[in-house]
Formats: structure tokens, sequence, C-alpha cells
């Protein structure tokens, strides 16, 4: 993890910032593409594009780690009612639950540092890609199931072929949460010693310095931002082809 920041902090941050702007404006448009381009020279021009890349990293890594898992489990849990009845009730827990607890069990176990708070925002913003993806698996019809066992497909190929398709709107919907619950939990996770803007947030609050406080804070936002947008392109995006 460390050595993937490292690995783009080497890259000139120009051509960071147009390989980012090129992949909002081919998913989205251009104008999250003007924005991707001014904001990010702004967070360059505060001088916070180190604290930038290593959040940036953090919120990909934990989002990866927990759309590998959590859409799997969906996947399994919408076709058992016993394993869904066992997980409803966890997942209320967990989404509940204030993000502060979360730090406790990792500190326990991995000390302070990055690992413990990718493990943190992992467990803390899998439920949305869980739950989004059994609910898009649910909706399929029963009817195209049919259509499928009349034409012999094997679970995997029904699940592959029809079911997946069909739930990839719930479950990109899923996946734009995911990253909006890992970027607010990386910024909470500075307090356990988690690299990035967090950090800097953390450090003008006890130091009473509004001015960090507030570019580090509006550095965030202008992160969610460009995330949300993206991924909620390519989640238009995927209904146009499935249309």
């Amino acid at each position: 993890m460390e050595g993937t920041g490292d690995f783009l902090l080497m890259i000139p941050p120009l051509f960071f910032i147009i390989i980012l702007s090129a992949i909002a404006w081919f998913l989205a448009n251009k104008k999250v593409a003007l924005f991707t381009v001014v904001s990010l020279f702004l967070i360059f021009g505060m001088g916070l594009w180190q604290s930038f890349v290593k959040t940036f990293v953090l919120v990909i890594v934990a989002t990866l780690i927990s759309l590998i898992v959590g859409i799997p489990i969906g996947v399994l849990i919408s076709k058992r009612m016993k394993l869904d009845r066992i997980a409803t009730p966890i997942l209320d827990f967990m989404q509940t639950m204030p993000p502060f607890v979360y730090l406790i069990p990792a500190v326990m176990f991995f000390g302070i540092g990055d690992v413990p708070g990718v493990i943190s925002t992992v467990v803390f913003s899998m439920p949305p890609a869980i739950r989004l993806t059994k609910l898009g698996l649910k909706q399929v019809p029963e009817e195209l199931e049919e259509v499928g066992d009349s034409f012999g497909l094997t679970p995997f190929q029904m699940l592959y072929k029809i079911k997946l398709p069909l739930a990839l709107p719930s479950i990109m919907a899923g996946i734009n949460q995911t990253i909006m619950m890992s970027l607010s939990m990386v910024v909470v996770a500075s307090m356990i010693g988690t690299k990035g803007l967090g950090s800097d947030v953390l450090n003008g609050i006890q130091r009473n310095d509004i001015g960090i406080g507030f570019e580090a804070g509006l550095s965030v936002v202008i992160l969610a931002i460009i995330l949300d947008r993206i991924t909620s392109s390519l989640g238009t995006i995927t209904q146009r082809k499935k249309a």
C-alpha cells in the first residue's frame, strides 16, 4: 500500500491530473473533467498534493477489498434465506455502529498506522456492497430465471449471463456508496495514525489552525465529489448498455 502511494507520488502532478481528468471526461462529461482539473490544481496549489494522493490510494485499496469480499457475500446470501436472516441483523448492527468504534479492535490487533486504518475502513464500508448486491439479484424477475433453466444454463451461467447484468445498476450504486463510506472512514482513521488528508484535518483541529483544517477538509470534499460523479456516471453507462 505504501509502495503504491510512493509510486503515484513519483508521477508528476500534472500527468496525474491529466489522467484523472481524462477518466472523468470519458466516464462522465466535460463539466466533471473541467471540475477535476481546476480542483486538483487547487489542491496542488494549497500544498496538499502528497496528502491527497495518500488518501486517494487508501480509499481505492479499501474500496477494492470491500468489493472483493462484499459482492460475493451479497451473491451468496441472495440465494439462501437462512444466511440472509443471519446477515441482515449483522449488517444493521454494522451500519448503526459509530465509525469511531471500528478503530478499537483495529488498534488492538494491528497497532497504529495505515494498515489498521484500511482494515477498519474495509469493515465499515462493506455493508452497502453486500446489501445492494443482494437487492439487485433478488429483483431479477423469476420469469428470466425460468428462461435460463429452459436453455439448460448452469447456476454459474445463470448468475453470470442473466442475474449479474440485470443487477448491475444496483451493484454500481453499492460501489458508489462503498467509495463514499471508505472516504469518510479514512478521514476518521487519522485518529489512529492513518496518513493523508484526514491527518491534516486532525492536525488543524489539535492546533486550532483553521486554515489547514479548512484546506484539508475542502480537499476531502473535492475528492468525494470527483469519485461520486465518476462512479455515478459509470452506473448510468451500464444502464444505457443494458437498455
